[in-house]
């Protein structure tokens, strides 16, 4: 795989998807099915880091008097 440090989240999900798909197909000899499995890592860790970078991100907001709070995601019961 091109390890690219600046693919977007969204291309990496797409290529990640791509690649589930040909492993379940089942049609993928076995040298292949490795290659691809740890092509598929390398995106799941390059899209868990995008998305810790942005929780980080996320994470404090200002408030109305400039100060910076930490943010917390309501959860509906």
């Amino acid at each position: 795989m091109e390890e690219k440090k600046d693919q977007s989240f969204e291309e990496a999900m797409v290529k990640l998807e791509e690649i589930v798909g040909k492993l379940e197909e089942g049609d993928v000899p076995l040298e292949e099915s490795i290659r691809l499995f740890q092509e598929g890592m390398k995106l799941s860790k390059l899209c868990h880091d995008k998305l810790q970078d942005v929780e980080k991100q996320m994470d404090e907001l200002l408030k109305e008097n400039g100060e910076t709070e930490p943010f917390t995601i309501q959860e509906e019961d």
